[in-house]
C-alpha cells in the first residue's frame, strides 16, 4: 500500500513533462514525469489481483470436490462458459489499426487492438448481463411473495 499511495503521489503531485509536449487535435498537453512507473505500478496490481483471485478459486474449487462433488461440477461448468465467452469476444475483436487522434505508436494494431476490443466486448456482455440478472432477481423475488 505504501508502494501505491508513494506512486500516486509522485505522478499527481510532482510537476514537469517528460520530454517536449505532445500535440494532440491541435493542444499541447504535457505528459507527467512518472507516467510510466504509474502504469507500470497498475499492470503489476491489475497482474497480481489476477492470480491472487485465480488461487482462491482453485483452492476453493478443490475444497468443493471434497465435499460436494455435484456442486463442483456446476461451477467447473460456469468457468469453462466463462473461458468460452472470453474466446468468443477474442475472435469478435479486430487486429485492425485502430485510428487514434495524434497517437504515432504501434500499439495501437496487432494483438493490442484485438486485446482493447476484446475487452471492451467482454465488458459489454458481463455489464448486460448484470443488468438482465438483477432484474431476474427482482423479477423472481416478487413472484414469491
Amino acid at each position: 500500500m505504501a508502494i501505491g499511495i508513494c506512486v500516486a503521489v509522485l505522478f499527481f503531485f510532482v510537476g514537469g513533462s517528460e520530454g517536449a509536449p505532445l500535440e494532440v487535435a491541435g493542444d499541447l498537453l504535457d505528459i507527467p514525469y512518472f507516467t510510466s512507473l504509474f502504469l507500470s505500478w497498475n499492470y503489476a496490481l491489475v497482474c497480481l489481483v489476477c492470480l491472487v483471485t485465480l488461487a482462491i478459486v482453485v483452492w476453493g474449487l478443490a475444497k468443493q470436490f471434497k465435499e460436494d462433488r455435484k456442486g463442483a461440477i456446476g461451477t467447473l461448468c460456469i468457468f469453462f462458459g466463462f473461458v468460452g465467452l472470453i474466446l468468443l469476444c477474442w475472435f469478435l475483436g479486430s487486429a485492425e489499426e485502430i485510428q487514434i487522434i495524434g497517437y504515432e505508436g504501434h500499439d495501437n494494431v496487432g494483438f493490442m487492438a484485438q486485446l482493447s476490443d476484446a475487452s471492451l466486448y467482454l465488458t459489454y456482455t458481463l455489464v448486460c448481463a448484470t443488468i438482465l440478472t438483477m432484474c431476474w432477481g427482482v423479477w423472481y423475488t416478487k413472484r414469491l411473495k
